[in-house]
């Protein structure tokens, strides 16, 4: 229906009105007329006044049939507006406001609801009330049968009632009789044969108002409308369902860019279909590789291993040394695993790297530094640099180890040959000592200053692991000699142990210090050194009660009796026990 053919029929209803106006005047002047001619004792010719009101009579049902196709036009061009305008839009508010809105001028009814049934519930909702003036109403103001909404929601049918007060169908529904309410015309939303929701219109003054044409023309309306809502819905949850799973990906691809293990992902042909940042710089590849082999991208990954992860679905980690081009040569930890979908099939591989060069570089430098000081130092340099240049008082074990005497030494080595040999025998009780756990506190030319139980290596058995690393070292001396071709029962070493109190700490200044221990009880142990003949362990008696042997040493290894002996320094003579290694016979 086009706009010109409504306005041909406006035109049309208001000539009929016009000719009607004038029908009306020209009986006036002809009751007029014939008045005057009554008195003149004359009339009008028979049947003109008849006549005329016949002929207004047709004009008048002329008229009414011209308003009702109007007012019919009228309803067919707003209900294909509104259809258009509602196809034309996916925001399901603006949907549902211009249902309504159109539902109301339809109908003419007084208020207008739109009741959905929720997807997850089928529980009806009431998503859209407004009234005559195209106002929405609020909850309070939502007067309406809902036993009429039911019906109609539950059979899928119109539900149509004049005067609903007198209705034999409602009389005993509270809310018709509570509210007044009048007509009332309640059409399902179908879509696919299955109830979406209604709409009610309702007018609570006129009886009436609607019949079978408001039915019809409702219904029709309510079919484009149920499609229109639905893919109103759909595109809303198609919408929710997007911005959840944009904001998952967003989420997927912060963590994937913040792992700092590179991972790369593979389909079932070795394709590139995932790397992250990690894997770019760990590997100095480009992120626009994707959907490239990766064996064309990263040599050291080879087709045939992929192939088999992916037919055999096995793992597979291995470290490597390589080389990058811009990065030079550097370490890796790569671990190779099937790539599952959610059904469990393998689609491709899944590579995680582990760029270790930085580790590894400083493992390399600790190892160089574990060379120049004690290990137990290294691994623990945080609980002494706490000390600040200060000490601490505590009971320590202390082992003083010659490993052989200057002047035992050929005079005919150079300085060179002379420093490799004294390394060896150095190396010898320095390896004793730190498998027991103790602490190498300095070199002294020939000599060892190992401590055990200091803030670096605690332990409350430290006495008897200093014994133990005595006399271990003293039989890998031994080994030692036969190894080099020492004269038979050569005895180079010598070697003093002490349990006592000694201040550990810090000495030196701001920029260089040394972590050591100080005291009598340090002195104590080097006297017993010098008091040891060699191939002799001499051990103070409060060392020896408490490492635990119950009076017995291992074989071969023999103790003295108890004894007193004076040494430098001291005015009080000192209980100690002499521990040798016979020679086998």
């Amino acid at each position: 229906m086009t706009d010109a053919t409504s306005t041909v029929r406006i035109f049309e209803v208001e000539s009929l009105r016009e000719l009607i106006r004038s029908v009306n005047s020209l009986e006036t002047s002809l009751r007029t007329e014939r008045a005057k001619l009554q008195k003149m004792g004359m009339s009008l010719p028979p049947g003109t006044l008849a006549g005329l009101l016949q002929a207004r009579a047709d004009l008048e049902k002329l008229l009414h049939d011209q308003e009702l196709t109007v007012t019919e036009l009228s309803r067919l061009r707003e209900l294909t507006r509104t259809a258009e305008l509602i196809n034309s839009t996916l925001d399901l508010n603006n949907v549902l406001n211009e249902v309504m809105d159109t539902v109301i001028v339809l109908t003419r009814a007084e208020r207008g609801y739109l009741v959905l049934k929720e997807a997850d519930s089928a529980e009806l909702d009431f998503k859209i009330a407004r009234n005559i003036e195209h106002r929405t109403l609020d909850a309070s103001e939502f007067i309406v049968s809902k036993t009429i909404i039911t019906e109609a929601a539950r059979t899928g049918k119109p539900v149509l009632t004049t005067n609903a007060e007198h209705d034999p169908r409602f009389e005993n529904e509270k809310s018709i009789v509570n509210y007044a309410l009048r007509s009332i015309l309640c059409v399902p939303l179908i879509v696919k044969g299955v109830v979406t929701g209604v709409i009610y219109t309702d007018n609570r003054v006129k009886q009436g108002l609607f019949g079978e044409k408001e039915i019809e023309m409702l219904q029709t309306f309510a079919n484009q409308a149920a499609v229109a809502i639905e893919n109103a819905r759909l595109y809303t949850r198609l919408q929710a369902n997007l911005t959840e799973i944009t904001s998952m990906k967003n989420l997927l691809d912060n963590v994937f860019a913040s792992i700092t293990s590179g991972i790369l992902t593979t389909n079932a042909a070795g394709q590139i279909t995932q790397v992250n940042d990690a894997a770019c710089q760990i590997l100095n590849i480009a992120p626009a590789c994707l959907g490239v082999p990766i064996w064309e991208v990263w040599t050291q990954i080879h087709e045939e291993t992929l192939k088999l992860i992916v037919e055999e679905g096995i793992e597979e980690t291995v470290e490597v040394e390589t080389e990058v081009t811009g990065r030079g040569d550097v370490s890796l930890n790569l671990h190779l695993s099937p790539l599952r979908t959610v059904e469990g099939e393998i689609e491709g591989v899944a590579i995680v790297v582990d760029d270790l060069t930085e580790a590894k570089q400083r493992a390399a430098k600790l190892n160089v530094v574990r060379r120049y000081l004690p290990p137990a130092m290294v691994d623990n340099i945080h609980s002494i640099d706490k000390l600040g240049l200060g000490g601490e008082r505590r009971v320590v074990t202390a082992v003083f180890v010659d490993v052989r005497s200057f002047n035992t030494l050929a005079r005919t080595l150079n300085p060179l040959e002379f420093m490799n040999t004294l390394n060896r025998y150095l190396t010898v009780a320095s390896d004793e000592l730190v498998k027991q756990n103790g602490v190498i506190d300095k070199y002294m030319g020939s000599e060892i200053m190992g401590l055990f139980n200091t803030q670096l290596n605690p332990a409350e058995e430290h006495p008897r692991q200093a014994l133990l690393a005595a006399l271990n070292t003293a039989e890998e001396f031994l080994k030692f000699y036969r190894q080099n071709g020492e004269p038979e029962g050569s005895r180079y070493f010598r070697i003093g142990v002490h349990t006592g109190i000694a201040t550990l700490g810090n000495v030196g200044g701001e920029n260089r210090r040394e972590f050591t221990a100080i005291g009598d009880s340090i002195n104590l142990s080097h006297r017993l050194l010098e008091n040891a003949h060699p191939g002799e362990i001499v051990i103070s008696v409060e060392t020896w009660d408490q490492c635990h042997f119950h009076d017995q040493l291992p074989a071969p290894f023999v103790i003295s009796a108890p004894e007193q002996i004076k040494v430098k320094n001291r005015r009080e003579p000192i209980w100690i026990q002499r521990i040798t290694l016979p020679e086998k016979p």
